[in-house]
Order: structure tokens, then C-alpha cells, then sequence
């Protein structure tokens, strides 16, 4: 790896077609990119859906990566690898085999079109939050505070539950 490598942070989830092998597959694909590697890895947590209630629960997971890539690199290839888990966007907010969500891209600030980094919405959904917290409770978002007090915030009111591996 280059010397602009970065630390970035990528949200999981799958409801459809074995969702754990969905996420297992997908950090597999996302070691493979060029110029990245996995660093960590959070447990797979059990989620309500968020928007459109009408589907099955969400398995969710964050993972932390090192990577060359700048932020749109990696968002096409973050898109890739959905495509090639059988990802197809028709409902908004709704049931899919796969979805990649850069998060954090090192200290990135961008807003553009298909591009908003930090992740606009992450501070508001326990489905990152809590992975996130798990494996990097002190990581600050800026105007918002710790992932650990976001996520302790959002359990209150949102159904998050860890599972094991199987």
C-alpha cells in the first residue's frame, strides 16, 4: 500500500438470500480490493428495518479498513461488489441481498452528487452505530460525539440484537 493510505469505515447489510454469507462474502470481496485490507471486523447484529417496515430483519455488521483507494474509488467499488452479490435497487429502504454504505473515508468532507462523507444519516440508525461502537467506541463524529454515547442514545428506541456466527 501507498502512502496515502486511509483509514475508512464500511456498514454491512443483507435481508435476503442467506444474509450472513451475504456479509462473510462481501468482507471477503472487500479484503480482495486493491491497496485494502480488513482491519476489524464487528459481531453481525439482528436489525428492525428502517423506511419500509414491510420485510424481514437486517443482519448488520461494520468493518474497519485500511485502504489506497480515494472515496469515490472505493464507493464504485463498494457498488461492484453489491451488483455482484445480485444487489438490484427497486424500493427505496428495501429488502436487498446486499448494501455497502461507506461511512468514513479518514477525514474526508465531501458533499456530492451520489457522494456524502461522513455518511449523512449513520449518527441516526442503531444498525451502524452499535457495530461501529463495538469495534471503535471513541471514534468521534465531528458535531456529534462518540460512536459509543450514539449508539448507547439510539438503543433506547431502536432494536438491535447481536447474534453469533452461524
Amino acid at each position: 500500500m501507498g502512502e496515502s493510505v486511509v483509514r475508512a469505515w464500511v456498514g454491512l447489510g443483507s435481508n435476503r438470500a442467506a444474509p450472513q454469507e451475504q456479509l462473510a462474502s462481501a468482507l471477503a470481496a472487500l479484503g480482495a480490493l486493491s491497496d485494502t485490507r480488513v482491519l476489524r471486523v464487528s459481531s453481525f447484529y439482528r436489525t428492525a428495518p428502517v423506511g419500509y417496515a414491510g420485510q424481514p430483519d437486517f443482519i448488520n455488521a461494520v468493518a474497519a479498513i485500511e485502504t489506497g483507494l480515494g472515496p469515490r474509488a472505493l464507493l464504485d467499488a463498494l457498488l461492484n461488489i453489491e451488483r455482484r452479490h445480485g444487489r438490484v435497487r427497486t424500493i427505496p429502504n428495501g429488502p436487498r441481498t446486499l448494501d455497502l454504505d461507506l461511512l468514513i473515508h479518514g477525514d474526508q468532507r465531501i458533499d456530492q452528487a451520489g457522494l456524502t462523507l461522513p455518511h449523512p444519516r449513520m449518527h441516526e440508525r442503531a444498525f451502524v452505530m452499535v457495530p461501529l461502537a463495538e469495534i471503535a467506541p471513541a471514534l468521534v463524529l465531528p458535531g456529534r460525539g462518540t460512536a459509543a454515547d450514539l449508539a448507547r442514545a439510539l438503543m433506547e428506541s431502536q432494536r438491535v440484537e447481536r447474534i453469533e456466527p452461524g
